[in-house]
């Protein structure tokens, strides 16, 4: 389950109540139109379908409750209706419509035809809230195109839907995220381009969330009730992004019967307030939603529209107001029209397995290890750490085949070829932090069990055994590394003891200046890379004659690509000196490449993200990862990625691993 946290501090109260002064006397804005009221009484929602073609012939739809919803020329007269149990919030993205429908408790999807003038529905199935919904919202994500709907409810309820195309072309959803406010939430709007979604808690205030449904779910105050420029009830947001220029968030302050307005290029700053006026006296009675288009949409709306729905009591309708009158009231700049979403330059890829769910919860499952099969791909393994209780092995499929619960074991790597009681070995080695040691272990080929080997307590001296990582060099001697928190990196020699244990002694300090955690050996080049979380992924020799001396691979400071924390590194290793380096850039939810040969040139970045049809959810806030070049079977020749899932979100549950075929992250980055 995702957590929600909400900032707020005196300071932004402060901010809110001295940033930006109301206007002396509110300033008055008249309609450019209206529409007729609706057939069967009831307004509560209104959008505009932009028609990109011709936008005079941009449609208005709105929401009629049991009257369905109704579409409206520009100039106000009724054009049709889709009929749907009892409408009471809409929203779009091109032609694409979502409708919440409270009769039946359901999202309904429909595509709107300019040409024919009517709509369609699109549902593959219902797709059922299980509450009393309130309202919604659409969001189009810059980063991987997906579409979400964003669902309200009368008990704090908020929730996240990815929206894909079912087999037979109509659309499907999944709940993705699960958010809870305290009390009642019934408006929101999400802007595209910047990935930000307002969310209106009734007689509370209005709170700013990422729309990324694996960011971490952390509420921001733009406005509260009593303490800043709310009064009462907010009755509907809407954006209008004119980029740079012109930037703004509108909440219908309905308790005081104006408009707030707020700078989103100064983090949501007041700017002033406005009301619907004509001749001098107030136009709306009851209003119950806004929708606003920073896009021109024909000669009355020069700078784009905003929308408000009037639900009075006779002749409920949707009030039309040209946003460059809006801008003129307030005299600040309308903005350029709508900007274009720059495409993500993320490689995108999606997960074909992800493994059960760690028992524990919250921050448990950290690093995975890749445990090929020396004869049959298809009995390969992940070996896994759940530092809140032991080790995990799982299959391919992700069932788990072991579990031991032998204490907080941190980061995992194991080794092949390590000669003990007369036989060849692959040797496992996890950073305990229950004993402050490091537990070593064999697996067994046939069972695919860890049998543990450490000759007792491998003591690490350190304060708190953190990652961990293995080398085995050309002459045959294996080695283990594990940093401490303070950016000691302590690494060991693997010695077998006649009695067929193994026991750890300790051949060389490295000292960062700051915390590391990540780290990767290269067998064949002796090469050690090491991930100083905050700073930069260094490389520096592996034997312990090679002494301290480093080199920066690629500072966070230096390359956009990367934000901190820097956490798993794994190794693509191919013939001939090639291959990949991989590294977790937590702080953006992506993984960077780097070559292995050369200068370990960067190469791009790929993010892991949701596929709707196989409900497997994306990758995020990752801390420990493994890839190998050898082949897993069948669909996995390339070999695997691996990687721990911090925030499992659909359905929400505890953390776990997901694999995605190697093969398929080149070949979208582009690469031989």
């Amino acid at each position: 389950m995702i957590h929600r946290r909400t900032t707020f501090a005196a300071a932004s109260v402060l901010a809110l109540l001295i940033a930006a002064p109301a206007l002396a006397q509110t300033a008055g804005v008249a309609p450019v139109g209206a529409t007729v009221p609706t057939a069967q009484g009831g307004a509560n929602a209104s959008a505009l379908l932009y028609n990109a073609a011709d936008p005079a012939k941009s449609v208005i739809a709105a929401t009629g409750e049991l009257g369905g919803l109704e579409f409206y020329g520009l100039d106000g007269q009724r054009r049709s209706a889709l009929a749907g149990g009892e409408t009471y919030g809409v929203d779009v993205r091109g032609d694409l419509i979502a409708v919440l429908d409270r009769k039946d408790g359901r999202l309904r999807l429909s595509r709107y035809d300019f040409a024919g003038g009517t709509a369609a529905s699109l549902d593959a199935r219902p797709l059922t809230l299980g509450y009393a919904g309130e309202g919604l919202c659409l969001h189009r994500s810059a980063r991987d195109g997906a579409l979400y709907a964003f669902t309200l409810g009368g008990e704090g309820q908020l929730d996240q839907w990815l929206l894909f195309q079912a087999a037979d072309g109509k659309l499907d959803g999944r709940i993705v995220r699960r958010l809870h406010l305290s009390s009642e939430a019934k408006y929101c709007v999400a802007d595209d381009a910047a990935g930000t979604l307002y969310v209106a808690q009734q007689a509370v205030g209005i709170w700013r969330y990422d729309a990324d449904p694996e960011a971490e779910a952390v509420a921001t105050v733009v406005d509260i009730n009593r303490l800043g420029r709310i009064k009462g009830e907010v009755g509907g947001l809407a954006v209008l992004n004119g980029g740079a220029g012109g930037n703004y968030l509108v909440a219908a302050n309905a308790d005081a019967g104006d408009y707030n307005v707020y700078d989103r290029n100064a983090d949501d700053r007041f700017l002033g307030a406005f009301r619907i006026q004509a001749n001098g006296a107030d136009v709306l009675q009851g209003p119950s939603g806004l929708f606003g288009l920073r896009a021109p949409v024909g000669p009355g709306l020069p700078a784009g529209a905003l929308l408000v729905t009037d639900d009075r009591k006779a002749g409920a309708n949707t009030q039309v107001l040209s946003w460059k009158d809006v801008a003129a009231a307030l005299n600040v700049s309308p903005g350029a029209d709508a900007p274009t979403v720059a495409p993500s330059k993320l490689a995108l890829v999606t997960a074909t397995m992800e493994t059960q769910p760690v028992e524990h919860g919250g921050d448990a499952a950290d690093d995975p290890a890749i445990y090929v099969h020396p004869t049959d791909p298809d009995k390969s393994a992940i070996i896994a750490t759940d530092k809140k209780g032991g080790m995990l092995v799982y299959d391919l499929a992700g069932k788990p085949l072991q579990y031991l619960p032998d204490g907080k074991m941190n980061n995992v790597d194991l080794r092949h070829g390590f000669k003990l009681g007369g036989k060849s070995v692959t040797l496992v080695t996890a950073s305990d932090r229950t004993h402050k040691a490091i537990a070593i272990y064999t697996i067994d080929p046939d069972t695919r069990q860890l049998t543990s080997v450490a000759d007792g307590v491998q003591a690490t001296g350190l304060s708190d055994p953190y990652g961990l990582c293995m080398y085995r060099n050309r002459k045959g001697a294996t080695f283990v590394f594990i940093s401490d928190p303070d950016g000691l990196v302590r690494q060991w020699k693997l010695v077998a003891t006649p009695a067929g244990k193994v026991r750890a002694e300790a051949v060389r300090d490295v000292k960062f200046d700051t915390q590391t955690e990540g780290c990767v050996a290269d067998d064949e080049t002796g090469a050690l890379y090491v991930a100083e979380e905050d700073v930069a992924l260094w490389k520096l020799g592996a034997e312990p004659a090679t002494g301290t001396a480093r080199k920066a691979v690629a500072r966070v400071a230096d390359n956009p690509a990367l934000k901190d924390d820097l956490e798993g590194v794994g190794l693509y290793a191919q013939s001939g000196g090639k291959g990949y380096l991989v590294v977790s850039s937590q702080g953006n939810n992506s993984y960077a490449l780097f070559r292995r040969e050369g200068d370990n040139a960067f190469v791009g970045s790929f993010a892991v993200i949701a596929d709707g049809a196989t409900g497997i959810d994306g990758i995020s806030e990752t801390d420990g990862l493994d890839v190998t070049s050898a082949s897993l079977g069948a669909g996995l020749e390339g070999g695997a990625f691996v990687a721990q899932d911090g925030r499992n979100v659909s359905p929400p549950e505890n953390q776990n691993f997901k694999l995605v075929p190697w093969s398929t992250i080149p070949r979208k980055l582009g690469l031989n």
